[in-house]
């Protein structure tokens, strides 16, 4: 779980931090259900100023996996159609708010269209539901919203058949990312489809893309920063939970209640 907070004591050889600092940190092993934690010197990063500190808490993961997907995988440019799948996601949300503010043309897709309207105040220029009763289906709505053309760049966080679905609206020279698997199927692709269509299937690991380059990576953690600084990128906190609630704040997520984040609050 990520988090955010105040420097509470650092260690002897830590020169990165001072006590008193407002930091955040993406994923870390031991979690972050707790008053106090100990991560590495590595792991946190100074909290943005516009930020309070519930959206800190819930910005690194999210943010990071967009900037990478969209700019360093992706290769996003303005004025292209940009298919976000599971927008109304903590990591869809972050796709949708990116990719405004590199200036294409967004378009969100998710199951419930009550969740979805939330997407045109992130960003969106159009939303669609990816299920329509027992099927999935949405590529003659894409290909309609890009006069034909169909989809340049598709952020996937579902996989399944709503990857199956996308291949079959993407735009010649478009590219795939796939980014996860909530759908619980993890999907196969004909390789006949890149090929006829022209398009990429890239894969997006955030955090393994920092490690294996470090310098890339800091700079992914200062762009994204700063978009925040500069008001370009805030996580929606549907709801929060005192730490005594953290039960509940996961029943919450297992059943598909959110739109954007939640977080546990300590007091």
């Amino acid at each position: 779980m990520e988090g955010s907070g105040v420097v509470e004591e650092i260690g002897s050889e830590v020169s990165r931090f001072k006590e008193g600092d407002e930091v955040t940190f993406g994923s870390w092993g031991n979690g972050a259900f707790s008053d106090y934690v100990v991560v590495p010197e590595d792991g946190p990063q100074l909290k943005s100023k516009s930020l309070n500190f519930v959206e800190a808490a819930s910005f690194q993961t999210a943010y990071l996996t967009a900037y990478v997907s969209l700019v360093r995988r992706g290769d996003l440019l303005k004025g292209e159609n940009l298919l976000v799948h599971g927008a109304t996601g903590g990591v869809g949300m972050a796709a949708v708010q990116l990719g405004h503010k590199l200036g294409a043309n967004v378009i969100a897709t998710g199951t419930s269209e009550d969740k979805l309207k939330e997407t045109l105040g992130w960003g969106a220029s159009h939303y669609l539901l990816t299920h329509k009763e027992d099927s999935v289906s949405f590529r003659e709505e894409v290909k309609e919203l890009t006069e034909g053309k169909g989809a340049d760049v598709i952020y996937d966080p579902v996989g399944g058949d709503v990857f199956d679905e996308s291949i079959r609206c993407i735009n010649w020279g478009g590219r795939i990312l796939i980014v996860g698997f909530t759908s619980g199927r993890i999907p196969t692709a004909p390789v006949n489809m890149p090929l006829i269509k022209g398009f990429s299937i890239v894969g997006v690991r955030a955090g393994e893309f920092g490690r294996r380059d470090p310098i890339k990576g800091k700079e992914n953690i200062e762009a994204v920063k700063k978009l925040a600084d500069e008001g370009n990128l805030k996580p929606h906190i549907c709801k929060t939970f005192k730490l005594e609630e953290a039960k509940d704040a996961i029943k919450f997520l297992s059943e598909r209640k959110l739109v954007g984040k939640i977080a546990v609050v300590m007091e």
